[in-house]
């Protein structure tokens, strides 16, 4: 879709960064609410194509299907994926109802196709959200990779997924050169290109990831050691079903102190957590002598000599491997993320726990520019960064953008337009 790149207008109104699950969620919602948007907004990604991202890490580390239940989709209507899934009921993976990986796929497919939204992802990557001042303080100014150096926004949407990969602290102590290939995060893995029959691989997550990265190890021929800091957690979800609806919202959206509402989302979240089936696989193959699970155990250093890994964990234990995977999640920092820097320089929001605190519509406060995904969560809530959580965001954004008289004046207030 790079032709696309050649049209984008000097001006627009609604740029939207990002064209993952949750930038998809949003402009079916934006349509629905209202079809005349659609000339409105415009999606930028360097892939120049919907769920590009998302797909590939779904393909690298061989997921079969999601965790979340088939009425937790893009679309607007909650059983649209139930109605698509008729005659493919066998992709609907127990207890919930899951949709297997190509069905969500197609669906997602489907809905691109309903909304007519084809080609509406420019291939263009944004370096910089730079708001103006003066008479054009009601704009932003976006750099670009690419063709077009920089366009104008009058509003901004922030949908580019759940943080930046997490590194443990002893990685960055490694005093010993290494091959680039040896140690890298799961947002770097694909398992579909290692050979790694007969090779030892360290496995370094209590989460979901972990569990399939040790999973695909297996498949390969590895002997596989699976380390986390604490005990392994069987939850069918990463967060209570209870998160969805008012039993938890309807208090957390009460709660006034903005460091209490991130102390329940952390408690909610609860770290990473294996779903009771990928829990069963991993310990069958323990069982088998193929894999060594090692609880409440962390590593302090690592240092690659001899063309192995020598690691060392706080109980004094050492261990050697050929291979290190970290399955050690991501870190939502508002302050460290470089597309906000001169937003933030600008418009200093509240951050508790590295989350901004945004208004009732997700906005930033005192400018245009609404956040959608993890950072979003002091408003959403822990299920932020899911698809459920983007239904939740869509809903509170889409009426901010659709209404006239909540769109803020050059004062930072809201207008007294009419609708």
């Amino acid at each position: 879709m790079n032709e696309n790149s050649a049209l984008i207008p000097c001006e627009i109104d609604i740029a939207i960064i990002g064209a993952g699950p949750q930038a998809l969620t949003l402009v079916a919602h934006l349509l629905q609410k209202r079809k005349s948007m659609r000339r409105r907004f415009v999606v930028f990604d360097p892939s120049g194509g919907w769920l590009t991202q998302w797909c590939h890490q779904f393909a690298a580390l061989e997921i079969p299907h999601l965790r979340s239940p088939a009425v937790h989709h893009p679309d607007p209507d909650p059983f649209a994926l139930r109605r698509f899934a008729q005659t493919r009921d066998r992709e609907l993976f127990p207890p919930y109802d899951l949709p297997g990986t190509k069905l969500f796929q197609d669906f997602c497919e489907k809905t691109i196709a309903r909304w007519q939204l084809e080609n509406r992802v420019v291939a263009a990557k944004v370096r910089r959200i730079e708001p103006l001042f003066g008479k054009r303080r009601d704009r932003f100014r976006l750099a670009l990779e690419g063709a077009k150096s920089e366009v104008m926004a009058r509003r901004v949407v922030l949908a580019t997924g759940g943080g930046t990969p997490h590194f443990p602290d002893w990685v960055s102590r490694i005093q010993t050169p290494y091959p680039s290939d040896r140690l890298c995060h799961s947002h770097q893995i694909d398992l579909r290109q290692l050979q790694l029959h007969g090779e030892r691989v360290l496995i370094i997550g209590g989460g979901l990831t972990a569990g399939h990265l040790a999973i695909g190890a297996l498949k390969r021929g590895a002997k596989v050691m699976l380390m986390m800091k604490r005990q392994l957690q069987e939850k069918l979800f990463d967060a209570d079903p209870g998160w969805l609806g008012p039993k938890y919202l309807k208090e957390f959206s009460r709660e006034a102190n903005w460091v209490a509402r991130w102390r329940a989302i952390a408690s909610a979240r609860n770290g990473g957590s294996m779903t009771p089936e990928v829990a069963t696989q991993l310990r069958r193959e323990s069982h088998r002598g193929n894999l060594a699970i090692y609880e409440s155990c962390e590593v302090v250093s690592a240092r690659w000599e001899n063309r192995q890994w020598r690691i060392m964990c706080d109980d004094g234990a050492v261990y050697e491997c050929d291979r290190i995977g970290l399955a050690t999640g991501t870190r939502l920092d508002v302050a460290a993320e470089p597309l906000l820097s001169e937003v933030c320089q600008v418009y200093p929001p509240e951050s508790v726990g590295g989350l901004p605190v945004l208004d009732e519509y997700l906005r930033w406060p005192g400018c245009e520019l609404f956040v959608m995904g993890g950072l979003a969560a002091l408003q959403v809530g822990p299920v932020a960064r899911n698809l459920a959580g983007a239904r939740m965001a869509s809903d509170r954004i889409s009426v901010a953008l659709t209404k006239p008289s909540l769109r803020r004046s050059l004062g930072g207030n809201y207008t007294l337009a009419a609708k």
